[in-house]
């Protein structure tokens, strides 16, 4: 093979920057309703168990449209920039039907909520359509720095699911109808250039069918469960600490006198901050193996999620930890999926992925919903238990990759680097 030549190396950087800058603008959508559950909280008089459902119907949204799509060949059959500009418009205009068609009296009610909840979902079926072909589309430009290439998509998705809070923080926090239009705003932004400026690389893989059979014998492969298992702690974790940390921290600034916007600004700050981790996560995986690397994201992570809940009353120091465990997360997610790409049958990488990805998602539905149930055991909101309780993937993720690092198949890794 010709080595590539200067022109079409600079285009491969051209589309990450390009591609990352979509992916952050898209995913704004993600956490547009839970960045303003305060707000929504108190006009339409939610419980906490309600106010999970509004992340919550994301992420089963996202299993929903990621099985469809792996089923019926969608990146595939359509050119993934025309999937992700046309996932991203509808996505743009579910989440801006929320603002602008949900009146205060009706999301008070059981049927506007419920209405809410199923347009959320269906957003999350949206972002199945821009994420995963994303990473598609990269994967068409890169054969070599790959972990550095997953590492900005995953880190742009990061910064997008942390920018509602910013939108909130630079105008007025209690106006959540401005915020979640701000999030359309910017996915109609990403689905113009995805239309107009993104293009698929030289390096398209053959199309991948989704094979069910693949479900069970994926789990009898002991590297590749081992890879699964990490993966699975990984996400015990982090999505109850992107929708959960930002409200502890607003509450801990909140009793001390804080105003709003700092309340934002630091929400932002915690999630946001898994972006630089995602781009160095990526680097050192090359250089040090996939299994160093997540076992120290998931020692920092959960060594944070032990100690942030009994800092409540000490909010600098609270945010201050929890922007270490924000950078901590989230920093090992590509590694994950890139460790059961190379550790899987070639032939059934898309299945496996898409079986990795969907069992991730479904469990972090249990843990968005355990964490306000925990709140809740005592008369003040019990943060120390919520959040020591996420400390337990990172518990089972740590023991899964170690024994995975022992393993002889470990050396299809990150280059025989383990």
């Amino acid at each position: 093979m010709n080595a590539p030549s200067p022109a079409s190396d600079k285009s491969k950087w051209q589309q990450l920057l390009l591609l990352a800058v979509i992916q952050w603008l898209a995913m704004t959508l993600w956490f547009s309703a839970s960045a303003v559950n305060g707000p929504l909280k108190k006009t339409w008089e939610l419980s906490s168990g309600a106010e999970a459902w509004l992340t919550i119907s994301v992420q089963l949204g996202f299993v929903i449209g990621a099985l469809v799509s792996a089923v019926f060949n969608l990146a595939d059959r359509i050119s993934p920039p025309r999937l992700v500009a046309v996932c991203s418009l509808l996505g743009a205009a579910l989440n801006a039907a929320i603002p602008l068609l949900i009146s205060d009296e009706l999301g008070k009610t059981d049927a506007g909520f419920l209405a809410v909840v199923l347009v959320r979902m269906a957003t999350g079926v949206m972002l199945a359509g821009v994420y995963p072909p994303g990473m598609k589309l990269m994967a068409t430009w890169f054969l070599r720095s790959r972990g550095l290439a997953i590492g900005v998509l995953v880190g742009a998705l990061t910064i997008g699911s942390a920018s509602p809070h910013l939108f909130k923080a630079i105008g007025n926090p209690e106006q959540w109808r401005t915020v979640m239009l701000v999030s359309s705003a910017c996915a109609i932004a990403a689905a113009v250039l995805s239309a107009t400026v993104a293009r698929t690389g030289p390096h398209l893989p053959k199309a991948a069918r989704f094979d069910w059979t693949y479900f069970a014998r994926i789990w009898r492969d002991e590297a590749v469960r081992r890879a699964n298992f990490g993966y699975l702690g990984h996400m015990f974790e982090l999505y109850a600490m992107w929708a959960w940390a930002p409200v502890l921290v607003a509450q801990s600034l909140q009793k001390a006198g804080y105003t709003p916007t700092a309340e934002a600004l630091a929400g932002f700050a915690l999630v946001a901050a898994g972006g630089a981790g995602c781009v160095l996560a990526g680097l050192w995986a090359d250089r040090i193996g996939r299994t160093y690397t997540t076992i120290a994201s998931l020692i920092v992570s959960g060594s944070c999620a032990l100690i942030a809940g009994s800092l409540f009353s000490q909010p600098l120091l609270l945010v201050a930890v929890c922007i270490v465990w924000g950078f901590a997360v989230v920093a090992d997610s590509a590694q994950f999926s890139t460790a059961v790409s190379e550790l899987c049958d070639p032939q059934y990488v898309g299945t496996a992925l898409t079986i990795q990805t969907c069992t991730g998602f479904l469990l972090t539905t249990l843990t968005i919903r355990a964490v306000p149930a925990v709140l809740e055991t005592t008369s003040q909101p019990n943060w120390p238990l919520a959040t020591a309780l996420l400390a337990l993937g990172p518990l089972f993720g740590i023991y899964h990759m170690a024994l995975l690092r022992q393993l002889r198949a470990a050396e299809k890794m990150a280059g025989g680097m383990r």
